[in-house]
């Protein structure tokens, strides 16, 4: 396969050069537009609660690339316990929070190009320094995504996934 001529962004809708090395979800995939007339519910770019009673944060599940110093990395959602989900936001903007134990969680976001289904893998929620976020790392299972998390993956697959989950026009 040729190099990859680069991409739009769907963010700035800017042009940039090299592969996409990142991809994000807006909400949970039990989010419902119309849960944000519930005073019970809330979404923001980090943390979600849905009528009370499910809650979770934004995090990242980081790939290596291998034969580069490349990270790609996958925006989704974890659920917490509601105790570790306010634990998390007690110490959101708290210095030191990354030395703060692994929290237990369940992914809820779909990934589209792996099969079986990504939604609810096992997780551990890792907190990092204020201002980046938490590193959600996969149970050590055999699924697609937990094996890549683990082994890496290559350009080309990374050219698999572009070509996979980017609209094209």
């Amino acid at each position: 396969m040729s190099d990859h001529p680069g991409f739009t962004c769907t963010c700035c809708g800017g042009h940039h050069a090299g592969l996409p090395l990142n991809y994000s979800t807006v909400a949970p995939d039990a989010w419902d537009p119309a849960l944000e007339a519930d005073p019970h519910s809330m979404l923001s770019s980090d943390q979600c609660v849905i009528r009370g009673e499910h809650f979770f944060v934004k995090g990242l599940i980081e790939i290596p690339v291998l034969g580069s110093e490349d990270v790609f990395s996958w925006g989704v959602w974890v659920s917490l316990s509601r105790s570790n989900f306010a634990r998390a936001a007690e110490l959101w903007e708290t210095d030191g929070r990354e030395s703060e134990e692994p929290y237990f969680g369940w992914l809820c976001t779909w990934l589209p190009v792996y099969e079986p289904d990504t939604i609810n893998l096992k997780t551990h929620v890792r907190t990092r320094p204020v201002g980046q976020r938490p590193s959600i790392e996969l149970e050590p299972t055999d699924h697609p995504l937990a094996v890549e998390q683990r082994t890496g993956i290559t350009r080309d697959r990374v050219r698999e996934i572009a070509a996979a989950v980017t609209p094209t026009a």
